[in-house]
C-alpha cells in the first residue's frame, strides 16, 4: 500500500467510453430511484456515484445540462458548499504532515487574523463554524467583492467575531472556504487550488476538483437553474428585510450578500478560489474522494488519510443549535453527518451537502461513499434544497447495509 504524500505514486484512470454507466446489480433500486427525476427537460440533469469498499458500484447521469444539451459522462457542475467537505480534506492532509494543528491558534499561521479579539480562536473551532466570522453581507464592499479572495480574506483577519459563537456554531456558509484556504496556503506556502491538485485530485486520479475553472474545461459546465432569489421580491430588498428579523437574521448575514445571487449563476464565479461557495466537481470525483474515507483512508491502494485521521472526522465538534441555520447540526470538522431520509441515520458519516440540492458524504459503517450533483437547484418552492439527495441517499445506504 502506498503512503500518502503528493508525490506518490497515483493510480490511473482507464479510458472510458462516454456513453457507458456504471451499475451493480444491488444498486438497481437506487439507479431507478435516480432516473425516474430526470425524465424532461425542466428537471434538469444530474449525475449520481457511489463507491462501497472502496469498489465504485455506480457511475450514471441523467436529464439535461442546458435547455438543448443532455447531461454526460463527462459534465460538470457548481455543487456550491459541496466543496467545504474537499476544502476541509485538504486541511485534514496538512494536519497529518504536521503543517497544521487543530488545537493551534489560527492566528499562529496567520498573524493578521489575532485583530479584534481572534488572538484564541483555534483551527478547530474554525473549522466546526464557532469562529464567529459568518457574516458575508456587507463584508467587502461591491458586488463583485467576494471574487477578490485577498479582499475577503483581509476583511475576515480584522472582522469582529460575533458573541454568539461562545454559546454554539454559527454556519459560515460563504467564508468558512477563504478561511480554511488562508490558513492552508500559509500554513504550506502553496496557493490553495495548487492544495487541491497536489492532495487530492493527483493521489485520487482524477481532475475535477475545481474552484477556478480552466478555460478549456468550461465547456463542460452546465447550467444552473433557475433563478437563486426564489422569492418575489428583488435580492437586495429580501436580504435587508431578513437580516433584520428574528430567528433567521443570521441566514441572511451569512448567505445573501450583495448580488451574490447573480454572482453564482455568473461565468466569473468561475474565475476566483472560493472554496465555501464555488466548487465545480463530478458525482465521480467526489464518491472517489469520500470513498477513500469510507474505506479506512485508502482507495486503490493509494493512502488520503490514515486511520486514526478518518475517526477523528467522525467526531461531533459541538452539539449546540446553530444560530445561522437554526438547527443542531451537530458540525465535525469540517463536515456533517449525512442526512438521508431513514429512521436510522448513518451516524458514523461525515461529508456536506450544498445550496440547491448537490451533496456527497462517506459512511464508515458499512463502507459506502455516494455524491449527486446536478444543476435544477431545488424544487417547485425553493432553491435552497430538497428532498432528491436525502431520498437516493436513503436508498443506498439501505443497500449497503444489506450488503455488509
Amino acid at each position: 500500500m502506498t503512503e500518502g504524500s503528493p508525490a506518490e505514486a497515483r493510480p490511473s484512470t482507464p479510458s472510458i467510453p462516454s456513453t457507458q454507466m456504471l451499475v451493480d446489480p444491488r444498486f438497481m433500486p437506487v439507479a431507478d430511484l435516480f432516473f425516474r427525476m430526470f425524465y424532461k427537460p425542466s428537471q434538469g440533469g444530474a449525475a449520481l456515484a457511489c463507491y462501497l469498499h472502496g469498489e465504485p458500484v455506480l457511475d450514471i447521469w441523467a436529464g439535461w445540462s442546458g435547455r438543448d444539451k443532455r447531461w454526460n459522462r463527462d459534465t460538470i457542475v457548481l455543487s456550491f458548499s459541496t466543496g467545504k467537505g474537499v476544502a476541509s480534506t485538504v486541511v485534514h492532509r496538512l494536519a497529518e504532515r504536521g503543517l497544521l494543528d487543530y488545537d493551534a491558534p489560527v492566528a499562529e499561521y496567520w498573524p493578521e487574523f489575532a485583530a479584534a479579539g481572534k488572538e484564541t480562536i483555534t483551527l478547530r473551532e474554525l473549522m466546526s463554524h464557532r469562529a464567529g466570522l459568518h457574516r458575508a453581507r456587507g463584508l467587502v464592499p461591491g458586488r463583485d467583492g467576494l471574487l477578490d479572495s485577498k479582499a475577503v480574506a483581509d476583511a475576515l483577519a480584522a472582522a469582529v467575531p460575533d458573541p454568539r459563537r461562545l454559546r454554539g456554531p454559527g454556519y459560515h456558509a460563504v467564508t468558512y472556504g477563504n478561511l480554511v484556504a488562508e490558513v492552508a496556503s500559509r500554513a504550506s506556502g502553496t496557493p490553495f487550488q495548487e492544495l487541491v491538485r497536489t492532495e487530492i485530485a493527483e493521489p485520487l486520479g482524477v481532475e475535477e476538483f475545481w474552484y477556478h475553472v480552466p478555460e478549456n474545461q468550461r465547456h463542460r459546465l452546465a447550467r444552473i437553474f433557475p433563478k437563486v432569489n426564489f422569492l418575489p421580491t428583488p435580492w437586495s430588498t429580501t436580504s435587508a428585510v431578513l437580516s433584520r428579523a428574528p430567528g433567521v437574521r443570521g441566514l441572511a448575514e451569512a448567505g445573501m450578500a450583495e448580488g451574490f445571487d447573480e454572482l453564482m449563476r455568473s461565468p466569473r464565479a468561475h474565475d476566483a478560489v472560493m472554496p465555501g461557495w464555488n466548487g465545480v466537481f463530478t458525482a465521480r470525483s467526489l464518491a472517489r474522494m469520500y470513498g477513500a474515507i469510507a474505506n479506512g483512508g485508502t482507495l486503490d491502494g493509494v493512502r488520503l488519510l490514515k486511520e486514526d485521521t478518518v475517526e477523528q472526522l467522525l467526531e461531533v465538534q459541538t452539539r449546540q443549535r446553530d444560530y445561522v441555520l437554526g438547527i443542531r447540526p451537530n458540525w465535525r470538522l469540517g463536515y456533517h453527518p449525512g442526512w438521508v431520509a431513514l429512521r436510522r441515520q448513518p451516524l458514523r458519516s461525515v461529508g456536506h451537502f450544498g445550496f440547491g440540492g448537490s451533496g456527497a458524504f462517506a459512511d464508515v459503517e458499512t463502507g459506502l461513499s455516494i455524491a449527486f450533483v446536478t444543476n435544477r437547484m431545488g424544487n417547485a418552492f425553493t432553491t435552497i434544497s430538497d428532498g432528491r439527495f436525502p431520498r437516493l441517499g436513503a436508498a443506498a445506504v439501505t443497500v449497503a447495509r444489506q450488503a455488509s
